[in-house]
């Protein structure tokens, strides 16, 4: 069905109806934000099947024409790093709260732009014959692992109706299929992709795979398609984007919500990463020279490799004024395999060292990570040296001066990541020591509410 319009799943599909409705809303922007209940209107488009039978399991589409709120002007957003999920309520012959779901897919939103989401999909078993009507209901915005939760405020109208009518007898043939016969889909795999199973037949583990060779050995009757970082001359890979949270030692805040992709480029046996994170999160609340922040990470090595390595990424270039977006620069290192096979790379431990002038102490704020994930799996081959069991210590004890030490909750800090709603805590100076805060004296705070 063209359009993203619903589609009937076990039957042929029928015409689709697309319906426009729009209700008041509150979002209520994640607590750490320090942002009040934001009101606004939800404009939907749900699209379903018109008509269906009882037993059919239908999809249906839940479109946002506009969203209850706009982005807060403080951040920006960067592409692919916003989720909706949601509630679609079904009543009258059948009762029913489906869960509607969209991709992490959006393009970047700039401070104060229109929130874009992507479309929703869910899915529904029909049971009872009669009209059953579609009715969009609360749904939650989620960016850097935290939650807006947005909830009607009146009445909603409903958005679609599907006549659903009684199973006729007998059994349901499905493109060209037939019940109670012999079933010979199947055969010899070709692709590499099956393995050689057949459905409804014989089985044939094992069978022969065309159309491609495969790295790192034979295919045995399962998927044998070829693998990132394998023998077959690519050179760049790219990681996924991960979410991760921090525990950071006083003087730095108690927590860091944030997110980070690990990229890598092949370079003989070894690889040179890449570790990005996202921009422009949080504006400076005081004067910062050149140079000022220096981050740095430990990056963990699993899977059939073990150990840890460190990268590093620039200071700040330009000295920032008081309101200046800051980000931390992207961190580059040296990954030397120890080990032959499957490893995975991991953002871990996060480092900021603060230096306010030349000839100053540093200040060394080390960041525990809590919470990680996969970003990058390599294919790779044992190099002499390798980094197979070797550990690097990513953050160690503060050093540098402090005048006093302050609890936070749910803080961010420059370009690791924050709440999508600005809940960010910033660089405060006290004494001329430079102190993450986590609202003790700088608590960095929304200019205006933004609806």
């Amino acid at each position: 069905m063209l359009g993203g319009a619903g589609i009937l799943l076990g039957v042929a599909a029928v015409p689709a109806q697309a319906a426009e409705v729009s209700y008041k809303t509150e979002c209520i922007p994640p607590a750490a934000s320090g942002l009040g209940p934001v009101e606004g209107t939800t404009k939907v488009e749900i699209t379903a099947p018109a008509t269906a039978k009882v037993g059919d399991e239908i999809q249906v589409v839940w479109k946002f024409v506009q969203a209850a709120s706009k982005n807060p002007d403080l951040i920006v957003l960067p592409k692919d790093s916003v989720k909706p999920t949601g509630t679609l309520k079904a009543s009258g012959a059948q009762t029913a709260d489906i869960a509607m779901e969209g991709p992490q897919k959006n393009p970047e939103i700039p401070k104060g732009g229109d929130m874009v989401l992507s479309d929703m999909t869910g899915k529904v078993k029909l049971t009872t014959a009669g009209d059953v009507t579609l009715t969009p209901d609360a749904y939650t915005i989620t960016a850097y692992s935290t939650d807006t939760k947005c909830t009607p405020q009146e009445a909603v109208p409903a958005a679609a109706t599907i006549k659903v009518t009684a199973a006729e007898g007998g059994s349901t043939t499905s493109g060209g299929s037939t019940s109670g016969g012999t079933t010979t889909s199947g055969g010899t795999a070709t692709g590499g992709d099956t393995g050689g199973t057949t459905s409804g037949g014989s089985t044939t583990s094992g069978g022969t795979t065309s159309g491609g060779t495969t790295s790192g050995g034979t295919t045995s009757g399962g998927s044998g398609g070829s693998t990132s970082g394998g023998n077959d001359g690519q050179t760049d890979f790219a990681g996924k984007t991960v979410t991760t949270s921090f525990a950071c030692a006083s003087p730095g805040p108690a927590k860091i919500d944030s997110s980070a992709t690990i990229n890598a480029k092949k370079n003989g046996g070894s690889y040179d990463l890449t570790v990005k994170t996202a921009k422009g999160v949080m504006n400076s609340p005081a004067p910062l020279p050149a140079g000022a922040l220096k981050p740095s990470m430990v990056i963990t090595v699993g899977g059939d490799d073990s150990g840890s390595l460190k990268v590093e990424g620039p200071a700040n270039k330009d000295a920032l004024n008081t309101g200046d977006p800051v980000s931390l620069g992207d961190m580059t290192g040296t990954y030397k395999p120890g080990a032959d096979g499957k490893a995975t790379l991991s953002p871990g431990d996060l480092t900021i060292v603060v230096t306010l002038s030349a000839g100053s102490n540093p200040i060394t704020i080390p960041c525990k990570a809590t919470k990680t994930a996969v970003s990058l799996e390599l294919d790779v081959q044992k190099q002499a040296g390798g980094v197979s069991g070797a550990t690097t210590s990513g953050s160690g004890s503060s050093s540098g001066s402090s005048s006093s030490s302050s609890s936070s909750s749910g803080g961010g800090l420059a370009a690791t990541g924050a709440n999508d709603h600005g809940g960010l805590r910033a660089l405060g100076f006290v004494a001329g020591t430079a102190i993450l805060l986590g609202g003790a004296v700088f608590t960095f705070l929304p200019r205006r509410r933004v609806r």
